[in-house]
């Protein structure tokens, strides 16, 4: 297959708690598909602890990741005994080690929480801000442990600037065999404000939403003629809580960052950050970058 964008190797981090091995597991599956490799990333802060830490302390903490990092790569062997598996044991704090160890075309794979205890938390620290300054894309593996496959690659598009997103999100659903979905939701309160008084009737206004996901549908179609791709408009008051639903009947979600700082960093904005906490599938977010003002992203 050579349809879409380049997708090199798959980078996954490794602390030990169980969503992590979960995401490392995913990250395995997505790097089988992808006929790549899986490079296994452990930061063990090593450089900041060298302040105050003995060197037996250091070495300890340095030997524990060796550990962490084979055992964890025997584990994937097991499932994907043709899989090859490099691991790396990073001096940086776990952020600044997945992004040193990603290049451009890399994706970055983390768990939904990590290991800092606080249950209630629905995206660790580490995900949320290697998600918020992710420079490849970035997979938050959410969902349930046990979840069966569907078949659907969803895509979740606001305008035409979003044909990257989906040209990821037809790669992924091409490497798994399955439909995209590629949906936009048409937000009722931000068009009484931005819309509405433009326009004559409300069937003009749903021409235009139409328009922007009918531009990006055309590009995926020509680009991907064998996929089966479902277009779909929806309206709401909130984009993030349809585009939550809808993730319950995806194996992926597929969405866009934004294209200007703010928020919660150069990549969230309120709809991601929403998504990346409440999705009940994996989502994949596709940096972006230009000036157009986004602010629902």
């Amino acid at each position: 297959m050579t349809h879409g964008p380049e997708l090199g190797t798959v980078v996954a981090g490794v602390d030990g708690s169980r969503p992590a091995k979960r995401a490392v597991f995913w990250a395995a599956a997505e790097a089988v598909r992808r006929e790549g490799s899986l490079h296994l990333v452990h930061g063990t802060d090593t450089d900041s602890r060298m302040l105050y830490a003995s060197m037996y302390a250091i070495e300890r903490i340095r030997q524990a990741g060796r550990d962490l990092l084979k055992e964890t790569a025997a584990k994937v062997a097991e499932r994907h005994p043709g899989l090859h598996v490099s691991t790396e044991l990073s001096p940086h704090e776990p952020v600044a080690g997945l992004h040193a160890a990603a290049e451009a075309s890399d994706t970055i794979v983390v768990g939904s929480r990590g290991l800092g205890g606080f249950e209630s938390l629905m995206l660790g620290s580490v995900g949320l801000k290697v998600a918020a300054g992710a420079k490849t894309p970035v997979v938050v593996v959410r969902g349930g442990e046990n979840t069966a496959e569907v078949g659907i690659v969803l895509a979740a598009i606001r305008d035409e600037h979003d044909v990257e997103c989906a040209r990821y999100a037809a790669r992924e659903a091409e490497l798994r065999n399955s439909s995209l979905r590629l949906l936009h939701v048409w937000n009722v309160l931000e068009s009484v404000g931005e819309v509405v008084t433009m326009l004559d009737d409300v069937d003009e206004v749903v021409q235009v939403h139409v328009r922007r996901l009918t531009a990006v549908a055309h590009r995926v179609r020509d680009e991907f003629p064998a996929l089966n791709v479902h277009v779909d408009t929806e309206k709401g008051s909130s984009v993030a809580g349809v585009m939550v639903e809808a993730s319950r009947h995806a194996d992926l979600l597929v969405m866009g960052g934004r294209r200007i700082p703010g928020y919660f960093g150069p990549t969230l904005g309120w709809a991601t950050h929403s998504l990346l906490h409440h999705s009940h599938c994996p989502v994949e977010l596709i940096p972006r970058h230009g000036n157009q003002d986004d602010e629902a992203r």
